[in-house]
């Protein structure tokens, strides 16, 4: 009988090895960031991601097409509505009619709706427009996550918000293999940050913009060592189910 479980127990390690060999290839980019900068095709790995372009912290950025505004006119609901900014940059709104929005501020384009109500229809109109999701302010979390998807985000979002924003990391990720992927104009670059030492204060926790993708990659020992343990239960049973064999 010990004879048996040997003999099951060499093969289950037998095929933990076989599995993983088979999960070490792929995942993360194999880029390394010791003696500076690297590249491969389009995707460039750097230590530190710059601010988009178009962020302009501290600047209001125009609005754009597919962006849903919250139009509210002081006193007369019926004018008040929430509307999508269509493909063209335009909405429709009562009276005033067709009105471009998109590249326009939201501070300027209610100014122009102020005057546009003004001239003819409202005397010193109160507009608000509030901008209630914005196209151009959403982050991709993929991978290791709870709930992979699509979230928005505002000024103060961190690469950590965006995590919890997903529900967190699953119980393979790679607390050290988490990159954020970000176009800088015609260039794709990517970093890779450890979030075990954000949590532990050991490194600032980035910045997140929208448009961003997060992607949080599986740790291949955590992968085998879950192998491990359902190996060894594999060959437990298999040896209980010899012990029972007359």
């Amino acid at each position: 009988m010990m004879y048996l479980r040997n003999v099951v127990l060499i093969l289950a390690l037998g095929l933990l090895a076989a599995l993983v060999s088979g999960c070490s290839t792929g995942g993360a980019p194999e880029l390394s960031t010791k003696q500076g900068e690297r590249s491969t095709d389009n995707l460039r790995l750097v230590q530190s991601l710059p601010p988009p372009e178009n962020s302009g912290d501290g600047v209001e950025q125009p609005l754009m097409p597919g962006d849903v505004l919250n139009i509210d006119v002081f006193q007369a609901d019926q004018l008040s509505r929430t509307t999508q900014i269509d493909a063209r940059g335009r909405i429709s709104l009562p009276l005033v009619g067709t009105v471009t929005a998109a590249g326009k501020t939201q501070r300027d384009f209610e100014q122009e709706l102020r005057d546009l109500y003004g001239a003819r229809y409202l005397q010193n109109p109160q507009i608000t427009v509030f901008l209630k999701e914005s196209v151009g302010q959403r982050v991709t979390v993929d991978g290791q996550v709870t709930r992979a998807g699509l979230f928005p985000v505002s000024a103060n979002t961190t690469l950590m918000d965006a995590i919890a924003l997903a529900g967190g990391l699953r119980e393979l990720a790679d607390e050290k293999k988490v990159y954020v992927y970000r176009s800088i104009g015609t260039q794709k670059l990517v970093a890779n940050y450890n979030v075990a030492s954000i949590r532990d204060g050991r490194i600032p926790n980035p910045r997140i913009y929208g448009g961003d993708v997060v992607m949080v990659f599986t740790s291949q020992s955590r992968v085998a060592t879950n192998n491990l343990k359902e190996a060894l239960g594999l060959s437990a049973r298999v040896a209980a189910g010899f012990a029972v064999l007359p």
